[in-house]
């Protein structure tokens, strides 16, 4: 692969911006309240045109299934017939916490450590006090969006990755591999990118999803995440004639919500490895009230301690309050996908030497969150976590290195070769 550097150099240096910069202007935000799959259809424009390009790259099976997938498959150029299948990928939706409409990507080259003023709102300003990973930056080309909307780095930045990585395999068969797969998701940012995955058509070894953030890096573990709800059902009577006989389902969950631990147990309290219990919603009325909450830690049983704490604090409350009742219902998200890639060391142990092949030191974290590869672990396909060069995900301070995507490109090609290498 060396002897290829100065002609890939080439090639993707300009296609990986230009890629980028026409996926961001694409809307493909996704909806929690949809019920249907994918949550919107505008992603499947982003899915209809990654197909289409791949149809011109010489991808002869790429599609787009109805569920809003994009399939391919690299066939092998390699003699050798031991060399496992390895499939990429990313997600094409954007997050719900920030628009993704009418996205105006700005390049900002030769980066000098300087603010980065937003034109289209101004009191969003990118420093380099509040983003320390700029300091790695300087002299790069960075691109924002104009300050009214997310930039979709997350996880745009991974398709135009992989998408480049594929036409530079297309292009340079000095480059060995066995047969990839490409995967193209909708929805992962509401936790469903894999509900309709066809895990069989797929008939791969095991994956590498490109959905993190700093250069160098590859994530192993996830938190364990599941999502609680509790409903609380008051005594609804006519205010006017309420002594002694309302209880206000309102005002029991604001006792519930005011007793969750003030220093402990919330995201903004905790870091690393800690879990949170954190409220995400409430909604109802004085007879009957509902609250949201997910739920997150490494460890899996210190996860199934937590819907015990929340029902301690509503039988405590409740005492106040003896003709009310409620219900809690637990539903699983995702697992850590640590507990599957321990059994698979080798999966990471290529990324890692990829990662340094790329010119990097690799850098092993665990996720605050969870990405499709931690379910896609625990559906049979053992699938890490490697960096894109996006940060400061689904706000508007969001921010793209292209000189980190070029290198997350380069672990990708280094990820295929090393697999048929070591055949």
């Amino acid at each position: 692969m060396t002897n290829s550097n100065n002609h890939i150099n080439s090639l993707q240096t300009e296609s990986v911006t230009e890629r980028f910069l026409r996926y961001v202007q694409i809307d493909t935000q996704s909806d929690p309240e949809s019920t249907t799959f994918p949550s919107t259809e505008k992603q499947k424009n982003l899915g209809r045109l990654l197909v289409e390009e791949l149809l011109e790259l010489g991808v002869g099976d790429a599609h787009l299934d109805e569920y809003g997938y994009v399939y391919a498959t690299i066939p092998s150029n390699s003699s050798k017939t031991n060399v496992p299948t390895v499939c990429f990928c990313s997600h094409m939706d954007t997050s719900p916490d920030c628009s993704g409409e009418h996205v105006k990507p700005i390049v900002h080259k030769n980066y000098q450590g300087q603010d980065l003023v937003l034109p289209e709102d101004t009191t969003e300003v990118i420093r380099l006090e509040n983003h320390p990973d700029l300091k790695t930056q300087i002299g790069n080309d960075l691109i924002t969006a104009s300050g009214d909307t997310l930039l979709g780095a997350d996880d745009k930045a991974g398709v135009a990755e992989i998408m480049t990585a594929v036409e530079i395999l297309m292009k340079t068969p000095t480059i060995k591999h066995g047969e990839i797969k490409i995967l193209f998701t909708p929805d992962e940012e509401i936790g469903r990118g894999v509900d309709y995955v066809d895990i069989k058509k797929l008939n791969a070894d095991f994956a590498y999803t490109l959905d993190g953030e700093r250069a160098g890096t590859i994530e192993d573990e996830t938190f364990s995440a599941d999502s609680l709800k509790l409903t609380i059902q008051g005594v609804e009577t006519h205010p006017g004639f309420a002594k002694g006989k309302l209880e206000n389902a309102l005002k029991i969950a604001s006792d519930i919500l005011a007793r969750l631990p003030k220093d402990q147990l919330s995201p903004e309290t905790t870091s690393g490895k800690e879990g949170f219990i954190h409220p995400t919603n409430i909604k109802g009325d004085s007879g009957s009230c509902e609250l949201d909450f997910i739920l997150r830690n490494h460890d899996t049983k210190i996860l199934n301690t937590y819907p015990n704490k929340i029902e301690e604090i509503t039988k405590e409350v409740l005492q106040q309050y003896p003709n009310s009742s409620y219900k809690i219902a637990v539903s699983e998200q995702y697992r850590n996908m640590k507990e599957v890639l321990d059994q698979h060391p080798e999966i990471i142990n290529v990324g890692i030497e990829a990662i340094k092949r790329a010119g990097m030191e690799p850098e092993k974290r665990s996720i605050r969150g969870g990405t499709d590869g931690a379910r896609l672990s625990f559906m049979g396909l053992p699938c890490p976590n490697v960096f894109t060069g996006g940060h400061a995900f689904h706000s508007r301070q969001e921010w793209v290195s292209v000189q980190d995507m070029q290198k997350a490109i380069y672990t990708i090609l280094h990820i295929a070769n090393i697999w048929e290498e070591q055949a």
